[in-house]
């Protein structure tokens, strides 16, 4: 099975004020951090939202401003149309994801949520159109709504620090 890593990373950052991807943590950008650790784990990796390094970048599907979900849409349809299998989606902003989180998503056969945060998932590729016509004509951009109707699992395990305010980068920082 092959796998798209796939970046959230448009967000507009209101609650930190500044550009969260591209802050520094221990000298390096935190997208850069989620990348490193994507890696190993995944056949390629996009960003959705925002331009990084040398990877691909997807707009929001159906259309841009629909947060995470729409990201994502447009992670599955490209992850669909390349023919990957699956899409393992991490937020630009968790910088300390652990491998071994990384690899319960892998062995999950149905799509797959963390409980505590869940923008980090692993879905299969062939809801793409599924998400895209939820998106068209919905108002609900609850992950959580949206992956209960694709019977995602919830993954008991220890969520990766989530940065939304300068204070919990300070808390990194330590």
């Amino acid at each position: 099975m092959t796998i798209l890593g796939a970046i959230l990373a448009g967000g507009e950052a209101r609650r930190f004020g500044s550009d969260k991807a591209r802050t520094l943590l221990h000298g390096r950008a935190l997208i850069d951090h989620v990348a490193t650790a994507l890696g190993p784990h995944v056949d390629a990796i996009v960003t959705c939202g925002r331009a990084y390094g040398d990877l691909a970048v997807l707009t929001d599907l159906p259309h841009e401003g629909l947060g995470p979900l729409g990201g994502i849409a447009a992670a599955l349809d490209h992850a669909d149309r390349h023919g990957f299998d699956r899409v393992l989606t991490l937020p630009c902003d968790t910088p300390l994801i652990e491998p071994a989180l990384l690899e319960a998503l892998r062995a999950c056969d149905t799509p797959a949520i963390v409980a505590g945060c869940p923008v980090i998932g692993i879905w299969p590729a062939r809801l793409a159109g599924q998400l895209i016509g939820r998106l068209s004509t919905e108002d609900d951009r609850s992950i959580m709504a949206w992956a209960r109707s694709v019977g995602a699992r919830r993954l008991d395990v220890a969520a990766p620090p989530n940065i939304n305010r300068v204070t919990e980068l300070d808390r990194l920082r330590g």
